[in-house]
């Protein structure tokens, strides 16, 4: 039995307040986190060139043709080894990952040996933005407001790459994306707006209250 197992309800670490709804839960999409956050691609390719400059380098040697592509078959088996690590990786932190989208806040749950979980009240995201890519897959960052930070290495890979002092968490590699963009958006401006009628209801009970208080006077002093 695995932590995860204990979840009440699967991607959160405890059942919902009475009144809060999920609107959309999600992982990543293993085969574009391993392009996109795992760089396999970019492996890949460098492997394939040094495959190339190797196989070349043999035959400007003189070597027959079959001794030079032999030549570059440990690359390619170390190629092959390296590529299928990193897809591992990426398969293993996405099945271990859930993004869930509620009415008042965005959860990431996720972590392969050490399972956490990490709350983000709407209140704390400043703004999202929207990045696609082939096949409907895409990220959505959050920028946090002043007082809010994360730990880079700590949520990562589900951070914006490359931002380690002002850390962003992202829903990466997200299917449909566009979809949960609109979800989170929605999510984002209902919420607005229902924190502005309570600040505007406070302050008009605090208005009624002050005018209905009775008000101390006071009276000339009299003498005799």
């Amino acid at each position: 039995m695995s932590e995860f197992d204990l979840e009440p309800v699967p991607g959160l670490p405890e059942n919902l307040p009475e009144g809060e709804q999920l609107r959309w839960q999600g992982a990543p999409q293993w085969g574009a986190l391993a392009v996109r956050a795992f760089h396999a691609r970019t492996v890949a390719i460098y492997f394939g060139l040094l495959i190339v400059f190797r196989v070349g380098y043999v035959i400007v040697a003189g070597e027959p043709l079959k001794v030079a592509l032999l030549s570059g078959l440990w690359l390619l088996l170390l190629c092959l080894m390296a590529v299928g690590i990193l897809a591992l990786m990426a398969w293993a932190f996405a099945r271990s990952t859930i993004y869930s989208i509620t009415d008042r806040r965005v959860v990431i749950r996720f972590g392969v040996a050490l399972p956490m979980a990490v709350n983000i009240p709407f209140k704390a995201i400043q703004s999202a933005g929207l990045r696609r890519y082939d096949g409907g897959v895409g990220d959505i960052p959050m920028v946090l407001g002043d007082g809010h930070s994360v730990n880079f290495l700590i949520l990562w890979p589900n951070v914006r790459p490359w931002r380690f002092f002002d850390a962003q968490p992202m829903l990466r590699c997200v299917p449909d994306v566009d979809r949960v963009a609109d979800i989170l958006a929605e999510a984002l401006r209902q919420a607005t707006a229902a924190e502005r009628d309570g600040a505007g209801e406070d302050a008009a009970e605090s208005r009624d209250a002050a005018g209905g208080a009775p008000q101390l006077g006071t009276a000339p002093a009299t003498g005799r």
